[in-house]
């Protein structure tokens, strides 16, 4: 008995052309920018149509550094002495003509002495106009003895939406940060809302990276039948935070279809509706699901980004 009301399956109206742009960033956030320009040009040209910058881009990765690189971004368009990264990326959206995820910077907002600071990824469009932004919802704060302990919530305060992107031309994205890849109610909601990719600008490290980092993207990807896409900084061992890499994109079928190893590189991959389709017709959980049995995550309700995203 099947019992699902949940939207169609995800519709992507035409190939789309995905690359991940793993970089190393230092301390240096204009040399940062610079080079994120440089990549995103470089992933152009092989005729990406969708380009996607790790977590933290801009600045080190850590909580040391979040409060000295972050950038305000409200009221928006923030000034280009607010936010260079913000104008960064816009320009590198309109030089490449591409959608841009822009990975993710530290944000602040409120007055000194009373500043409350997240971890925002924004979305840009071929024009260099902001589509979307997205504030970290799931803070990392994890204590595994003798291997990390990490703790976000001592400096960051968490994002409250879930965030869908629509790409004029060719459909529905669904854009989250690194830790919130491990809550499948985000990616649930965001693939029966009609988000043909889920993907995540991310930075695992050494420990939870060979153990999850591409189970989680497969897991994503099983659950829902759609792409998933997940970019890692490149991993420099003289920083604080030793990133895992691996950047990687998963088809419908949960296959990893390109993976990156550590070091500074590209990995792109063609989406198409067709992989969605065949997987979903041929494994139908779409139509299978027993919502008399136990609830629907896409019921009740739910806090989006974008005020024009069905509720």
């Amino acid at each position: 008995m099947a019992t699902s009301s949940t939207p169609p399956s995800p519709v992507l109206k035409k190939p789309i052309k995905l690359a991940c742009v793993q970089l190393a960033s230092g301390g240096d956030k204009a040399a940062n920018l610079a080079h994120a320009r440089d990549k995103v040009l470089e992933a152009a040209s092989v005729g990406a149509n969708l380009v996607v910058l790790p977590e933290c881009f801009n600045s080190p990765y850590g909580c040391d550094y979040f409060p000295s690189y972050a950038e305000s971004l409200l009221p928006s368009p923030p000034s280009r002495e607010q936010s260079p990264s913000f104008h960064a990326l816009s320009s590198m959206a309109a030089e490449a003509k591409v959608f841009l995820v822009g990975g993710s910077i530290p944000e602040a907002e409120g007055e000194e002495g009373a500043k409350k600071y997240y971890n925002t990824s924004l979305t840009f469009g071929p024009d260099g106009a902001l589509l979307a932004s997205h504030r970290k919802v799931h803070l990392f704060d994890i204590d595994i003895p003798g291997k990390i302990t990490f703790r976000e919530s001592d400096v960051l305060t968490a994002g409250n939406k879930l965030t869908l992107v629509d790409l004029p031309g060719y459909g529905r994205i669904a854009v989250a940060i690194c830790y919130d890849v491990r809550f499948p109610e985000l990616a649930m909601i965001a693939a029966r809302r009609g988000a043909f990719v889920l993907i995540y600008p991310g930075a695992f490290n050494l420990t939870t990276g060979p153990l999850h980092w591409r189970l989680q993207g497969q897991a994503r990807a099983m659950d829902n039948q759609c792409y998933v896409a997940l970019c890692s900084p490149a991993r420099d061992m003289s920083a604080t935070y030793h990133a895992w890499g691996h950047s990687l994109i998963v088809d419908p079928m949960a296959q990893v279809v390109v993976e990156a190893e550590e070091s500074e590189t590209i990995v792109s991959w063609e989406l198409d509706s067709a992989k969605i389709e065949e997987t979903r017709k041929n494994i139908p959980i779409t139509s299978q699901r027993r919502f008399d049995v136990y609830p629907d995550v896409n019921e009740g309700k739910i806090r989006f980004d974008e005020p024009n995203v069905p509720k």
